[in-house]
C-alpha cells in the first residue's frame, strides 16, 4: 500500500512538473474547454506557465491553476453566478493569497461567505436564510485522484518519471 502511494505521488509530481495543456487541464476540472478558454480570456483565470499568444500557441497551466480553476468549478456548481464567483475569487486570492482551496465557504441562498476561523465574512453582501457549509479542501484531493487515474500504467509512470 506505502509503494503505491509512494508511486502514485512520483507519478503526480512528474505531471505537475511539465504542467497541463488547455485540453487536458478542461479535462481535469470537470469543464468544457469552451469555458476554460473563456475564463482565461477574461482574466478570471489565466495560466501561470505558458499563456496564448496568438493563433497556434498552447496554454499551460500549472497544478495551482488547476486548483483555482476547481474551486471555480464548485462555487458555480453550488449555485453561484458566474460574475459573483469573480467578485469572490478576487476576495480569496487577495486575503488568502495561494491557498484558495483551503477556504471553507458558506453559501447562504446564492450569496457566499467566508468562514475564517470565528469570523463569518460576508463577500457579497447582507442576507439570511439556510445555511449550507461548502468545504473546498476536497478540491485537491479530487484533482489529485484524477491526474492518477490519468496515467495509470506503469509504462506512464516511467515515460512520465524517466
Amino acid at each position: 500500500m506505502q509503494r503505491a502511494k509512494t508511486e502514485a505521488k512520483a507519478v503526480t509530481e512528474g505531471v505537475v512538473e511539465s504542467g497541463f495543456s488547455g485540453k487536458r487541464t478542461a479535462e481535469l476540472v470537470g469543464i468544457t474547454y469552451r469555458q476554460l478558454d473563456y475564463w482565461a480570456r477574461t482574466d478570471l483565470i489565466r495560466p501561470s506557465l505558458a499563456d496564448a499568444e496568438g493563433s497556434g500557441s498552447r496554454r499551460s497551466y500549472s497544478y495551482q491553476d488547476l486548483l483555482e480553476l476547481k474551486v471555480v468549478k464548485t462555487l458555480l456548481d453550488a449555485g453561484i453566478r458566474l460574475e459573483m464567483v469573480r467578485d469572490v475569487f478576487s476576495y480569496l486570492r487577495d486575503n488568502l493569497g495561494t491557498d484558495v482551496a483551503s477556504a471553507n465557504l458558506v453559501i447562504n441562498g446564492s450569496s457566499p461567505l467566508l468562514v475564517s476561523g470565528e469570523e463569518i465574512i460576508d463577500l457579497i453582501r447582507q442576507g439570511q436564510g439556510v445555511l449550507n457549509v461548502l468545504p473546498l479542501a476536497g478540491v485537491k484531493q479530487e484533482l489529485d485522484d484524477a491526474i492518477i487515474d490519468l496515467f495509470p500504467s506503469a509504462e506512464d509512470r516511467v515515460r512520465l518519471t524517466g
